[in-house]
């Protein structure tokens, strides 16, 4: 992108998705590697002339993947793990006791989704990744470290603030690594990154005769709050993509909640910006998992139209991936409650990422004025049918900019400097709220099933 955000070329490559065991969700760091090389390469012949004058590059990536790799090689000693994946389930279980000392440390809640419990069910369970410790070559940490030092020529061991912030073992407030959370999950600080700020001299990347600073790395949802300017704290911001998030700021004071994150954005210049973010896990992912259940061509395509057809779906009780707040139900069993064929159910998840948003914003209004506008970016934002009911729902416009993809925006807003003029190329949709819709009918019926079934243990 140039300096207005205009996109000047782009490059994308599909990364394989692993499940070799219930709770299980990897990926191949040698994969997920070379697509991020190839789509930089192309990315560049593509800007042609231009990618002579390219000033800098960034990193945005999912905030909870981890991996554990050689510091001597390089190589990789443990599969990407994503942050769907909680085969370390058990040990967050025995921590219950120390619950809130670690939501006041770190402003997430136990939950086998962050990388701490990962991190140390590589060490005690992977060989490799034993012996790389017993020689001091062992290095580990969330994703974008293990690209940081793969992909730049200085190969520095650091991490940026929001991916450790995702970890369970980074204290929010002090803005470093945790000791005793450390010492609770048996992760030593020599096999853990650097912390520093978010815009920080990470090194150069070598794209063919291009050589560019990567001089950003944060995480995918932090970047996409900035897609569209600098934030506005009575703007409600979500994203939906494989997961669906809701965020509020909060400025550089992080406020607690006992059912919400509390999440760092950006760190610049010894300044430090949070938010309260929900989490809905099940958003695409709940939608895949729906194609992949009742063998559905073309769901994604088919589903505009079912939202508008279909007078009256049942309802879909979501905890694909684990239910996220503000329940915070790991093993959370989904269901319909009523009948229906196909795209009937479809429309039901459909709808229920919209109710799991609303949930989180109405727990959001206890410890803010009430949103003013919604802004939605993400894949899914392309259902109307879900911006509209967002709306109806939560009875304040919502807006969806022409440029969803906000991730990529995002990041190169921050990597501009947050220029006061970052303008769309065309005007987005607003969504009027309306009263008295059957969504929101639905949604007193879906809560009142959520909470019936939370209350007898499902």
């Amino acid at each position: 992108m140039d300096r207005l955000g205009t996109p000047v070329a782009r490059s994308e490559r599909p990364l394989a998705t692993y499940r070799k065991q219930s709770a299980w969700v990897e990926h191949d760091p040698l994969e997920l590697v070379e697509t991020i090389r190839n789509s930089m390469t192309e990315a560049v012949l593509k800007a042609g002339e231009g990618s002579e004058t390219l000033l800098a590059a960034g990193f945005a990536t999912q905030r909870s993947n981890v991996v554990c790799w050689d510091g001597c090689t390089g190589q990789a000693l443990s599969p990407v793990i994503s942050w769907q994946d909680t085969r370390a389930g058990d040990r967050i279980s025995s921590l219950s006791s120390r619950a809130a000392d670690i939501h006041n440390r770190t402003g997430l809640f136990l939950s086998a989704h962050y990388g701490a419990s990962k991190l140390q069910w590589c060490l005690e369970n992977i060989p490799e990744v034993k012996k790389a410790k017993e020689t001091g070559r062992l290095r580990t940490g969330p994703m974008s470290s293990f690209l940081a030092w793969q992909l730049t020529r200085e190969k520095p061991f650091v991490t940026d603030p929001v991916s450790a912030s995702r970890t369970l073992l980074f204290n929010i407030r002090e803005r470093k690594w945790d000791r005793e959370l450390r010492d609770l999950f048996g992760v030593p600080e020599e096999v853990l990154p650097v912390c520093v700020p978010s815009i920080y001299n990470y090194g150069s990347l070598e794209i063919g005769k291009v050589r560019v600073p990567l001089t950003l790395v944060t995480g995918d949802q932090a970047a996409a709050l900035f897609a569209h300017g600098r934030l506005k704290a009575g703007t409600a911001y979500v994203n939906m993509g494989t997961g669906a998030f809701v965020s509020r700021p909060t400025g550089q004071t992080p406020v607690l909640s006992q059912v919400l994150l509390t999440s760092v954005t950006h760190e610049q210049d010894g300044i430090c910006e949070y938010v309260l973010e929900g989490t809905v896990n099940g958003a695409g992912s709940a939608l895949q998992w729906m194609q992949e259940r009742y063998r559905i061509k073309d769901l994604r395509k088919q589903l505009p139209l079912w939202l508008k057809e279909v007078v009256d779906p049942p309802l879909f009780l979501n905890g694909i991936s684990g239910l996220g707040s503000p329940f915070w139900i790991p093993d959370f069993i989904s269901g319909f409650v009523g009948k229906g064929g196909p795209a009937a159910k479809t429309v039901a998840v459909a709808e229920s990422i919209a109710f799991l948003l609303y949930r989180n914003i109405l727990e959001m209004g206890h410890h803010m004025e009430k949103a003013e506008r919604i802004q939605i970016t993400g894949g899914l934002s392309a259902l109307d049918g879900v911006c509209q009911l967002l709306a109806d729902l939560t009875g304040v416009p919502a807006y969806r900019p022409d440029q969803t993809e906000a991730t990529a925006r995002g990041t190169c807003f921050l990597l501009a400097g947050k220029p006061d003029e970052w303008p769309e190329a065309d005007g987005g949709k607003w969504f009027e709220p309306a009263e008295g819709t059957a969504g929101v009918e639905r949604y007193g019926r879906w809560s009142e099933a959520m909470e019936d079934r939370i209350r007898c243990g499902q």
